[in-house]
């Protein structure tokens, strides 16, 4: 009779050790394509939202949606017709924090209310696949993620009592777009972003071309990149240069206001971020051409 044999200790940690050589060796390109994964779908969900703002002006005569700030949606704000404006005409109706009790930052069925919801096509389209930012209170309490990761460029749109005069208070240099005819270059300007979750409250990001600050921050959840999509349709990915452009996902890790350093050293890095995005934020009021200089 032939005598059944079954593996030896040394043949099953010889197929452990070859599982574990492979598995190190195709974990890391899982995690890269799923990172890739992830920035693509975002990119997407940028020009989905562009394409909605854009179908928004083609149905209201060239005027831009609402791009209201926090500021702007108090009881003083902008009055229609002699009633306070309601936060539901602004792009999106919503103001996020960290607190576990807000409903805004859950309800998406809110947020999906906004002036430009109706040419949305889910609420998917609002959120980064790679944001899972939570406070320790939202984590307790069982939350996964917010509802949305992306604003809208501060000088887009009607801004409520900052733009009461025809021009952004907070950029009063630069024009402020009210109709998307008065874009001089589209591709140049950018509408939406993905932005750092401690700075994203009222999805308008604003930044103020004369102090050298980070007012709000991008987000750099794709290998320290964030998404822009710009006025004429089309979306990128942008890398940041500099570490303090780039703070962990977390509450009160941005450290906003963020003050720039205005050395030559740091010019290369810090200043270099700081200008990609304020260079493609708006134009001076008798600039007709690109001209990314004329912001430095």
């Amino acid at each position: 009779m032939r005598r059944k044999h079954g593996f030896t200790l040394i043949e099953l940690l010889v197929v452990i050790a070859v599982i574990a050589i492979l598995a190190g060796i195709l974990l890391p390109t899982l995690a890269r394509s799923r990172v890739r994964a992830e920035a693509i779908f975002c990119l997407n969900n940028t020009k989905q939202l562009t394409v909605a703002w854009m179908i928004y002006a083609d149905e209201h005569n060239g005027r831009l949606a609402y791009n209201l700030g926090a500021d702007a949606t108090s009881t003083n704000r902008m009055t229609i017709l002699g009633k306070p404006t309601p936060m539901s005409v602004n792009w999106v109706d919503n103001v996020l924090d960290w607190n576990a009790h807000n409903p805004d930052n859950t309800n998406a069925a809110k947020m999906m209310s906004g002036g430009i919801a109706p040419y949305a096509m889910a609420p998917t389209v609002y959120r980064c696949p790679a944001d899972h930012a939570v406070s320790k209170d939202q984590r307790l309490a069982g939350w996964r993620g917010r509802v949305r990761s992306y604003s809208m460029n501060a000088m887009i749109g009607d801004a409520g009592t900052f733009t009461l005069s025809g021009w952004n208070v907070n950029n009063p240099d630069y024009v402020q777009f009210f109709k998307i005819t008065s874009i001089p270059q589209p591709s140049d300007i950018f509408v939406f972003l993905d932005e750092h979750p401690d700075s994203i409250n009222d999805g308008y990001f604003l930044n103020r071309a004369y102090t050298h600050e980070w007012h709000d921050l991008p987000a750099s959840y794709h290998s320290g990149g964030a998404s822009f999509s710009f006025a004429d349709g089309h979306a990128e990915l942008h890398h940041w240069r500099a570490a303090s452009t780039k703070p962990p996902p977390l509450p009160d890790a941005a450290g906003l206001p963020m003050k720039l350093p205005t050395t030559p050293e740091a010019q290369a890095a810090e200043l270099a971020d700081f200008y990609w995005v304020i260079s493609r934020m708006s134009v001076e009021p008798n600039q007709t051409e690109y001209q990314p200089d004329k912001l430095q």
